[in-house]
């Protein structure tokens, strides 16, 4: 029988956010290279704009070849971009990113940080993206990003002396971080910061550059390269069984909602980085040349270094757990340290690799995937030390409500301890949701007001576990957090996040509701329960003018997870308004305004978002000629269902089944981005064509112009010309032409209230038989033509527009809806011949 321990002892609580995913089960080898990355004592801070900027060849070449902490930090959280793999947009797109670059960072080896800048859209000058962005606090997150991680050395992904030649969020991150780099240090800059961190003077800055920044390789050649470091970064890793490069192509390929799935890729490759501030580097071979990056860098260092390259020079492969009383040994010096920052980093890489090497597992999994606040829930624990050291298990602490339950067990070799608890969920508790998207937001800024959270990736787990052991009379804690594991027989065992979350939520199905007359609509609210037995009332709170009846509709929902669904009617105003319905559920007189989105992709954890419960509602007087739409999607967008709300009937088409059936329809419209992520559309094009031919109407959204043929009837050459400001003024160069004329007069006031932008990847050249409708641009630029081309061909008409209808339409934009109404009603005979 080990020694019992019967005193408490006062442990280190380091409460760190995991995803609820199959918890890591190191390797040897993996233990092997977190000691080589603990005996290493740097850092690099890598910055860019967006997921998908950072170059993970040179992330993982930092994290694994050199072993030195390594981070990127994406200004945004990519919100403005496209989803290829589903409908979400805007906030919740940048959730999902989010989680891509968190798996991207499990894979090179990297950590993920942000500032609160909200991702508003391609920017052509960084002046507009600091004006809408807010310079001061996004420079001050990136000051807190290296106050809080230190590093010796920055390396930004994009050049700060070339305004205007790139997107500019891109030139923004490099003008930003070289700003950065001096104001860390500053005392007097952001003081508010040091009442949670120490001011930092990074070592050194780099430009990550390469050919594509000089316009060919021949120029790259060519250029100045006496201060640029350049690294090999095509090494191999036996103990992965991968290179460097196969490694960083994996990482680049979690971005599945950018379409970044990419091929592996091997063999020598050269990466080089431009030297901007700070102590140049004695050895142009070693980006940490000249920084101590031992464990003599820190007071009380040295006597700890003994210890572990030692371990790291005899490592066991075969029984790693025999360099536990080293560790151990390691772990209670590392507690004493003086230095509060690499006692915190170096304190949890060795609980990670005690753990490991001790094939220590540990596990706390609830009954069910959420609970609600001031409820109960039943939560099994599983502890098993499958080494032959002497290790006990004290006592639990529940968090974050620090609740602590006594234990002592005795944790024999191989023999699983199983137990069950019931925990309290307090009523005061924070529910789980991306804490970014708690408070309102605007078009350029998250607001996240508490200091510490900003920057983190995500939110703290709501419940987590601190094992409290002994091990070897020694104690140590480890936190890890509730989660809820099941199996499914057609899918094995699954982890899923345990979440906290409201007694009840609301649903309003669509998020416009578009009134083109005023006709009272039927307006359905789900309300979902959160727990059982669950009875109150739900009411929608309307605009001035706008009525609902009843006032409230009773619910009773008898099972947890349940939704009940109730209906209003609400009657519009007779003239043309728009304004916010709410959904608004009262439980015991308590009210419940929020909505439960999840987000549930196999290559990402499940994420529940909760957002305000409501839906825009728009009285336009519309007019529609035509009812029966065919509609071809592209990477997704919402714009079939958008359509429905003004009265058409539309018909989603699968690209395989299109034949000579499309007569049917009125008008068919080709989704975005349809050719440049549906191949199989050159097999059908004809099948199209000749329905135009025929008398059809088709309307085909923007591509990319990247290797992609539209295979329009007449030639058309896409481009990158795009108009970004929203407000921009748009000229109707055709005024006579029907588009803008039938069934809707279209007039400047349609082109107000836009989001994001006016079109994207617009024509820039067309044969004769176009005729070019509208005419816009971005301040400073010239005017483009090429937004909204309409060709006749046969008894038909080929549309082509970049017009972003897909991000105007689900924001109900009332004169969208019109131009696009307009589009889908052209007739042969209401075309104005020029």
């Amino acid at each position: 029988m080990h020694k019992k321990v019967l005193f408490l002892f006062s442990f280190l609580l380091i409460s760190t956010s995991i995803n609820a995913q199959k918890p890591q089960k190191l390797t040897s080898n993996q233990i092997y290279e977190k000691i080589q990355k603990l005996n290493f004592l740097g850092s690099v801070l890598y910055v860019a704009a967006h997921p998908d900027d950072e170059n993970t060849r040179l992330i993982a070449y930092l994290a694994n070849k050199e072993k030195a902490r390594t981070a990127y930090l994406s200004l945004t959280r990519g919100d403005g971009g496209q989803n290829l793999i589903g409908p979400e947009m805007r906030e919740l797109l940048g959730v999902i990113r989010t989680q891509e670059l968190l798996a991207a960072r499990r894979v090179d080896g990297g950590e993920q940080r942000f500032t609160r800048a909200n991702d508003f859209g391609y920017s052509k000058h960084p002046d507009e993206t600091l004006q809408i962005w807010d310079k001061e606090k996004v420079l001050a997150d990136v000051v807190w990003a290296i106050r809080t991680f230190k590093p010796d050395v920055i390396i930004n992904r994009f050049n700060h002396r070339t305004p205007g030649t790139t997107h500019g969020h891109h030139t923004s991150s490099a003008m930003l971080s070289v700003e950065a780099f001096d104001l860390a240090g500053d005392k007097s800059k952001y003081p508010e910061q040091l009442e949670h961190t120490n001011i930092w003077n990074p070592n050194r800055l780099f430009f990550n550059t390469s050919w594509w920044f000089y316009g060919s390789e021949e120029m790259f050649e060519k250029a100045d390269k006496s201060k640029m470091l350049n690294f090999d970064i095509g090494t191999y890793y036996p103990l992965k069984g991968l290179s460097n490069n196969e490694l960083a192509s994996i990482a680049s390929s979690q971005h599945l909602c950018q379409g970044f799935g990419r091929l592996t890729t091997r063999g020598s490759q050269t990466e080089y980085v431009e030297f901007l501030k700070g102590e140049f580097p004695k050895d142009k071979k070693d980006i940490f040349s000249g920084i101590n990056t031992t464990w003599n860098r820190i007071k009380g260092g040295g006597e700890i270094g003994d210890i572990l390259y030692k371990v790291e020079e005899n490592f066991d492969f075969v029984n790693p757990s025999k360099h536990l009383p080293e560790l151990l040994k390691a772990y209670k010096m590392v507690r004493r340290l003086e230095d509060s920052h690499w006692r915190n980093i170096k304190t949890n890489e060795l609980k990670e690799i005690i753990k490991a090497c001790a094939g220590l597992y540990l596990e706390a999994s609830a009954e069910s995937s959420s609970a609600t606040p001031n409820s109960t829930v039943d939560v099994t624990f599983e502890v098993l030390n499958r080494s032959t050291i002497s290790m006990d298990l004290a006592s639990i602490t529940i968090l974050p409500k620090g609740k602590n339950i006594k234990k002592q067990l005795d944790l024999a070799p191989n023999s699983k301890q199983n137990f069950k608890e019931k925990i309290s969920i307090a009523n005061n508790i924070t529910y789980s949701s991306p804490y970014w998207l708690t408070n309102p937001w605007d078009l350029g800024m998250y607001n996240v007001k508490n200091q510490k959270l900003r920057g983190n990736p995500e939110s703290n787990r709501p419940i987590q576990v601190q094992y409290n052991l002994v091990v070897e009379n020694q104690p140590i804690a480890f936190t890890i957090p509730v989660i809820h594991r099941y199996a499914k027989r057609d899918a094995g065992e699954i982890y899923e996040p345990f979440e906290v979350l409201p007694k009840v939520t609301t649903k309003l199905n669509n998020k416009v509701l578009i009134f083109a007359d005023a006709i009272a609509q039927k307006v359905t609210v789900e309300v979902r329960s959160g727990d059982k037995n669950t009875v109150g009332k739900v009411s929608l709170q309307a605009p001035k003018g706008w009525k609902v009846t009843p006032s409230e509709v009773d619910f009773s929902i008898a099972q947890k997870g349940d939704i009940q669904q109730v209906e209003f009617t609400v009657i519009p105003t007779e003239k043309e308004s728009e304004g916010v319905l709410k959904a608004i559920a009262t439980v015991e007189r308590k009210e419940y305004d929020k909505e439960l989105i999840g987000i549930n992709y196999n290559h990402i954890p499940k994420q529940s978002v909760l957002l305000p419960s409501q839906a825009k509602v728009v009285r336009l007087n519309i007019q529609k000629d035509g009812s029966k739409i065919g509609y071809i999607q592209g990477s997704g967008d919402a714009i079939p269902e958008n359509l429905r709300q003004i009265g058409y009937e539309v018909t989603e088409l699968n690209v395989n089944d299109i034949n000579g059936n499309l007569s049917q329809f009125d008008a068919v419209v080709v989704g975005i981005r349809a050719y440049n992520t549906k191949k199989e559309l050159q097999f059908k094009q004809k099948y199209l064509l000749d329905y135009v031919k025929n008398g059809g109407n088709l309307i085909v959204q923007y591509n990319t112009n990247r290797g992609v043929d539209v295979q329009a009837p007449y030639e058309l050459q896409l481009s990158r010309d795009r108009v970004t400001d929203e407000h921009s003024k748009v000229t109707m160069i055709a005024k006579e032409h029907s588009v803008l004329n039938y069934p809707n007069t279209i007039t400047d006031t349609d082109f107000d209230g836009w989001v994001q932008e006016r079109g994207l990847y617009f024509p820039n050249k067309w044969s004769k038989e176009y005729t070019p409708i509208l005419s816009m641009n971005d301040k400073g630029e010239s005017a483009k033509t090429g937004s909204l081309l309409i060709a006749k061909y046969g008894k038909g008409n080929y549309i082509y527009t970049g017009l972003s209808f897909f991000r105007e339409l689900p924001a109900g934009v009332s004169g969208a809806y019109k131009l696009f109404a307009n589009l889908l009603s052209i007739k042969e005979n209401k075309i104005d011949e020029k």
